[in-house]
């Protein structure tokens, strides 16, 4: 899907629970909405019938469905429980406004975090000799092996191993990092 992230996209969703993007004028899932709300693009689901926002009913549809597809869930049990918890509770008006100032928070700190390890890993020269040392392994058996390029090779499990090798080296030394960032 290519829309605008300015723009607001909007979606219908029929009485037979099919779901109809008025700007690339087609029928899209649940799972084309969790990518473009993934990939940043704003839209607004609207009831065809009644005309009624329900962007907030099909969001919470998308994390259920999420929630029970992956086997991994991100919403602890006892997190539900209080959510629940506040419904009617005098606090209730104020914890979507915790919840998305905590959750932009987070955001934050990731991004930083992130950053943190690209520059730990560009300004490390043991993680630049091990990619270096990586893509000459990688070089010198596929001119040994043909066909190891393109994952049809022989030697793949060994190969795999001596990458896992050096991530785990690379890991070690990013932790190094990490804990002479944090003092």
């Amino acid at each position: 899907m290519a829309e605008a992230k300015g723009d607001t996209v909007i979606i219908k969703k029929y009485a037979n629970r099919r779901l109809y993007n008025t700007q690339s004028s087609s029928y899209i899932t649940l799972e084309h909405l969790a990518k473009m709300t993934r990939d940043g693009v704003d839209f607004k689901v609207l009831d065809a019938k009644t005309g009624a926002d329900i962007t907030h009913q099909i969001l919470t549809q998308i994390i259920m469905e999420e929630e029970s597809a992956r086997g991994e869930q991100m919403l602890p049990v006892n997190f539900l429980r209080q959510l629940i918890g506040m419904y009617g509770n005098s606090m209730q008006g104020l914890v979507p406004h915790y919840l998305e100032a905590s959750m932009e928070n987070f955001r934050n700190n990731q991004a930083k975090l992130r950053e943190a390890f690209e520059a730990s890993l560009g300004n490390n020269p043991l993680a630049k000799l091990a990619q270096q040392n990586l893509a000459i392994m990688k070089a010198a058996a596929s001119a040994l092996v043909p066909g190891l390029a393109d994952g049809k090779g022989a030697a793949k499990s060994d190969d795999k191993e001596d990458e896992i090798a050096a991530l785990r080296a690379q890991m070690a030394e990013m932790q190094k990092q990490l804990d002479k960032l944090s003092k």
